[in-house]
């Protein structure tokens, strides 16, 4: 936020506005289901993480580019790029963390003992998907430079794959089970479930999640790993 008038003060505007829109247009027009969580505080505690992979994603994914002088002349492990670029977005998260615990005083949907200590485990498998997704990306960014035209239409439509706008549990089952197959459902899920109280999600479909993810992060760090020698010379 350098430079900026604001400043870090878009940590928290950025999710606000956002979760703005999202309850007028998807709450009160659309009519979204939310269960029996307050619509307002099902969409914050979505967009969050949201925004925390969105963010994730374009850092990470194009950091190799962004830091070209790195990458050619100095030699150091590549990963840390990836790696750094999906840990910055993590103190915006924090920092957007006040807009959710307002709307938890004002419909007071607090978490029920012991499930708020399984929130982090939640941020923690969005991290793993971002990481895994941007290893793959940044490696594919070297050699084909679509990557940055590709991560804005992605994330346009990551929100509606992931039940920011409403809850997965309020939806049919097969199509519960077919979200599934995005992590970042069962990040929101799940991150719901550990701060607002809401339905649990299915053991099931959260295991296929995580499955997911961790597909993906290795896939991404085998492809980084074989394309690493390369890097210099092809960027």
């Amino acid at each position: 936020y350098e430079q900026t008038f604001l400043g870090v003060a878009w940590a928290i505007l950025v999710p606000a506005f956002t979760a703005l829109v999202y309850v007028i247009v998807f709450g009160k027009f659309a009519n979204f289901p939310s269960g029996e969580t307050p619509y307002p505080s099902l969409v914050v505690a979505g967009v969050l993480p949201m925004q925390y992979f969105a963010s994730a994603l374009s850092l990470a994914s194009l950091s190799l580019l962004s830091n070209l002088p790195l990458v050619t002349k100095v030699y150091f492990p590549r990963t840390l790029l990836p790696l750094a670029g999906v840990s910055v977005p993590l103190v915006d998260f924090v920092v957007g963390l006040p807009v959710l615990l307002f709307l938890m005083v004002k419909y007071d949907t607090w978490p029920d003992g012991w499930k708020v200590l399984t929130a982090p485990l939640f941020i923690l498998l969005a991290v793993v998907t971002v990481l895994g997704i941007s290893l793959l990306l940044s490696a594919v960014n070297v050699r084909y430079r679509d990557v940055r035209y590709m991560i804005p239409v992605f994330l346009q439509v990551l929100p509606l794959l992931s039940g920011v706008m409403f809850a997965v549990d309020q939806i049919p089952e097969k199509w519960q089970w077919i979200l599934s197959l995005n992590p970042m459902t069962s990040v929101i899920s799940g991150w719901r479930w550990a701060v607002l109280d809401a339905n649990a999600p299915q053991p099931g479909q959260v295991a296929l999640g995580v499955a997911v993810a961790v597909a993906l992060f290795f896939l991404g760090l085998a492809t980084f790993r074989s394309s690493e020698p390369r890097f210099a010379d092809t960027i």
